[in-house]
């Protein structure tokens, strides 16, 4: 079962470049998880939307265990200022039950 995760981040107007440099710039932390399969960063492309930072997993128990670890903490232990973000957004998880792929 592939397990997908979509975190939704509305960042405020001004703090786009930041935002998306701090995903170029990471340590790789979740890269190394058992169970990673892929992570993307979504640039919204109309207004109001939310960036989406999507993460595949193996399985749910992959991605409960990479939120549990020592890593996620280390990845997570310096935010950008709270001003950076509006309201809303959130964390969407998904079980992955049709899936096609380019031959």
């Amino acid at each position: 079962m592939t397990y997908m995760v979509n975190n939704r981040i509305h960042v405020t107007p001004g703090y786009e470049e930041e935002f998306e440099a701090r995903f170029r710039a990471r340590a790789g932390e979740i890269d190394r998880q058992p169970g990673f399969v892929a992570m993307r960063v979504l640039r919204p492309q109309g207004n109001q939307a939310p960036y989406v930072v999507e993460t595949e997993w193996d399985s749910q128990d992959a991605f409960r265990a990479w939120v549990g670890s020592d890593d996620f903490k280390r990845a997570h232990a310096n935010p950008m200022p709270k001003e950076a973000f509006g309201e809303g957004g959130g964390i969407e998880q998904f079980e992955v039950v049709i899936r096609a792929d380019a031959n």
